[in-house]
């Protein structure tokens, strides 16, 4: 073999390890990116996660009240515990960023018409749960006949698979205590208070409603005794104390936001 040949197969030789390298490295940066992308979007779900799991968090990055920064080292730990390993503030952060302007614009986009509504008050109402009986059921229809709705008294009766909760209107309680007689009772407390909604218009076509009605309230820590829904109607059943808030909250919800 002549010395061109040698030096021929030597650059062949070393073409093919440059081109073999060049691969390789290549491969490696596509393999980097594509792990990068896959972490991030991995990040991003565990951010939505933690997110979605608060409702109060959700509703300040909504209203725009609260540093993405601060909340980013915030809810760091649980992220990095959902995720597995430690993550990136910068990195938290910018998944805050993008879901945040995810839900205000989601926002915007379920405004719908405007929902004419009613709200109506009750105060002095009974609430009682007890353990789901037969017997207790069979008695019912005599408390009908002694409440009249048409006359401003309050009743409502859920009756689930397990349990039944009763709210009725205060000067009733002698005469529900009497149909309970010898049920097992869960919870029981007067001097209540009935807020119910009344909708007209767009509400069947409107998601969302009891969610971001309750949202609300608890934004404002109102506890919600009781929820009663019919497919017009809303009723919250609560303290006392909390009646006039409730109302004021409920009210500047509808006006304003929906």
């Amino acid at each position: 073999m002549s010395i061109a040949d040698i030096s021929y197969v030597h650059s062949t030789k070393l073409a093919g390890y440059s081109q073999l390298l060049f691969f390789t490295s290549s491969l490696k940066k596509i393999t980097k990116c594509i792990k990068n992308n896959s972490m991030s979007e991995s990040i991003s779900t565990c951010v939505k996660h933690v997110i979605n799991n608060s409702p109060f968090i959700n509703e300040m990055l909504i209203q725009q009240v609260i540093s993405y920064s601060n909340l980013s080292r915030f809810i760091q730990p649980k992220v990095e515990q959902l995720y597995g390993s430690s993550v990136k503030h910068s990195a938290i952060v910018m998944a805050v960023r993008r879901y945040s302007e995810d839900l205000i614009a989601n926002q915007s986009r379920t405004k719908r018409e405007k929902i004419n509504y009613e709200i109506n008050m009750k105060t002095n109402i009974y609430d009682v749960n007890f353990v789901r009986s037969d017997v207790f059921v069979s008695r019912l229809s005599s408390l009908y006949d002694e409440v009249k709705m048409q006359k401003g008294d309050f009743l409502n009766v859920s009756i689930g698979s397990h349990e039944i909760s009763l709210s009725v209107s205060d000067k009733f309680k002698d005469a529900v205590e009497e149909i309970i007689k010898g049920e097992e009772i869960l919870h029981r407390k007067d001097n209540m208070v009935a807020l119910t909604i009344s909708f007209t218009g767009d509400f069947l076509q409107t998601p969302g409603i009891l969610y971001m009605a309750t949202r609300k309230l608890a934004w404002e820590n109102i506890n919600l005794t009781e929820i009663v829904s019919t497919m017009n109607e809303l009723t919250f059943v609560i303290e006392k104390e909390d009646s006039i808030k409730a109302y004021d909250v409920l009210q500047s919800f509808f006006d304003e936001e929906i």
